[in-house]
């Protein structure tokens, strides 16, 4: 069986999209991270609304079901890496563009699962706010998990309306 040029560039393309992500997620923690260490104080404003604030999440997004419990900890890992398997799987049957939003929730879903296991916990740091309103802390992880998660529903309800659609077309 050959694998064509086709077939081995779109898993190129996914792995690149997937890699950049990741990378781009490890880098702003690592550098984040290296400030910390350095003694460089890690809480500061960048504009009105937003600041950086570091802080270890040991929940899901958004510091959603934290836990310092071993067993809660260890098995929401374990969900996480489950819904990984299932995101790569459906990566490769999805033939459309809601392949895309799923490599980027993959991507960030990656950067967060390495920090769970490697630190214990995720760092998050983008703080935005409305004077002392507070919105979730999260990474840039959390970003493109998001992003790709909002694209997702969009597609389908599109899709869904744009079917119901022609449907209620042809029966005419």
């Amino acid at each position: 069986m050959k694998i064509s040029k086709t077939v081995i560039k779109n898993k190129l393309i996914n792995l690149f999209i997937i890699l950049l992500i990741f990378f781009l997620d490890r880098f702003s923690k690592i550098y984040l991270l290296h400030l910390y260490e350095s003694g460089i104080e890690t809480n500061f404003y960048i504009y009105s609304f937003l600041n950086i604030s570091l802080v270890w999440n040991t929940g899901i997004g958004f510091g959603l079901f934290s836990s310092d419990a071993n067993f809660v900890y260890h098995s929401i890992t374990a969900f996480i890496g489950l819904i990984n398997l299932i995101i790569v799987y459906m990566v490769y049957i999805i033939p459309d563009v809601r392949k895309y939003f799923l490599l980027m929730i993959l991507g960030g879903s990656f950067g967060n699962f390495f920090d769970r296991i490697y630190y214990y916990a995720v760092p998050d740091f983008i703080d935005f706010h409305l004077g002392n309103f507070h919105w979730f802390i999260f990474n840039i992880a959390d970003i493109f998990i998001c992003i790709g998660v909002i694209c997702l529903i969009f597609v389908e309800l599109f899709v869904k309306i744009n079917n119901k659609g022609k449907n209620e077309k042809s029966n005419f």
